[in-house]
């Protein structure tokens, strides 16, 4: 690991990328002598999500000077499916971890940074949407990953203090880490280097992947052995990308390149993980190719429009969203559950559903080598 950091290290200057995935050679499995008892109906798993806009539960809505410029979320119609309010989630309605915890049999987890008593048994959403894997990627406007983790230590000394070293060394060792980050990384990158090699490309995921191997190994010194990852999409056909560099005919290539070279690390690096640290478990979900095959074959899924924004306004109804609280005109479909999209960059509530249900019992050739069914019901002996 000594080169890996070497690399974060000599590069982290250089680059500002983001996530995505591919899949090792694992079959799904249950056994082995550190993991196949289920728990008792006694303890509770707690959930801890990590990750941007696709898993925002609000945070941004607390930080300091937030407009509806910087967070579009805040403002309606946002929320409007569901919660029937804005509630800084990035859809009509709920995102999926709400679903996650719905499954797990967890109450909806709160933003990190909303006032008031917390429960972090359950576990808790540091979710921020603008964040990346490194701290250079939109400072001052979003809670970067490094960031998230410096919440999560303080949730580890609340647990610590309100049940004992003891107790809160086993709520956070059987817990389930839902990670998903980096596509605004990669965003700032291949707007800074629209004409990348790939040889340049691989040493941005190098930056990218080596610091959020950094931060796994940390969130596992400090408890964690559960992990679970939502790959990157197919980052050039998300519309606001596709509007914002006037991609009429397809999708961004050298995002979606960024993203596939980056869950092919990914998956790397998760497998040098799981050799090096006892327990360490995870599971991938093939969010690039799930998302792909509903971009491609619309009607399959349901959907009648996989191209435009339900909300928003432009080519493809990608930008504006809500309107900047209502300065800016915009326009909103007159059937949501029609759109994969809701605004330029976040899927509809009724697309979220099916991916959270991959995730959590997804077979092994989506999510891999567990799901996260299956990590909520093992026992970390270590």
């Amino acid at each position: 690991m000594a080169s890996l950091g070497y690399i974060v290290y000599a590069l982290a200057s250089l680059f500002n990328p983001v996530s995505f995935f591919l899949y090792g050679h694992h079959s799904q499995y249950t056994g082995g002598s550190n993991s196949s008892t289920e728990h008792d109906d006694q303890f509770k798993v707690a959930l801890f999500v990590f990750g941007d806009s696709l898993f925002e539960a609000g945070n941004n809505g607390y930080l300091p000077n937030v407009t509806t410029e910087l967070d579009a979320a805040i403002a309606p119609p946002y929320g409007e499916t569901f919660f029937h309010y804005p509630t800084g989630r990035f859809s009509d309605g709920r995102i999926v971890p709400d679903f996650i915890a719905k499954y797990a049999k967890l109450p909806m987890l709160p933003p990190y940074l909303q006032p008031g008593p917390h429960d972090f048994t359950d576990g808790c959403n540091f979710a921020s949407a603008g964040a990346g894997v490194l701290v250079q990627t939109n400072p001052g406007r979003s809670i970067s990953l490094p960031a998230q983790l410096s919440f999560f230590k303080d949730v580890r000394k609340s647990l610590q203090q309100k049940l004992g070293d003891l107790k809160a060394k086993r709520v956070l060792r059987e817990a389930v880490y839902l990670i998903g980050i980096g596509g605004d990384d990669y965003f700032d990158f291949y707007n800074d280097f629209p004409n990348a090699t790939e040889s340049l490309q691989l040493e941005a995921v190098a930056v990218v992947v080596g610091n959020l191997s950094i931060i796994l190994q940390d969130i596992y010194d400090l408890g964690g052995r559960k992990f679970a990852f939502q790959n990157a999409g197919p980052l050039g056909c998300i519309p606001y990308r596709r509007q914002e560099h006037n991609s009429i005919e397809g999708c961004v290539e050298g995002l979606n390149s960024l993203a596939r070279l980056h869950n092919t690390a990914l998956v790397a690096t998760l497998e040098e993980l799981e050799s090096q640290l006892l327990g360490f478990k995870y599971s991938i979900f093939d969010y690039y190719n799930s998302l792909d095959d509903r971009l491609r074959n619309p009607a399959k899924y349901g959907f009648t429009n996989a191209t435009d924004a339900c909300c928003g306004t432009g080519l493809f109804r990608a930008a504006y969203c809500g309107g900047d609280n209502g300065t800016k005109p915009y326009e909103l479909c007159n059937n949501v559950g029609d759109y994969l999209w809701f605004d330029g960059s976040h899927t509809t509530e009724i697309a979220n559903i099916p991916i959270a249900e991959l995730i959590w019992s997804g077979t092994p050739n989506v999510t891999g080598p567990y799901n996260v069914k299956q990590l909520f019901q093992q026992v970390s002996a270590y």
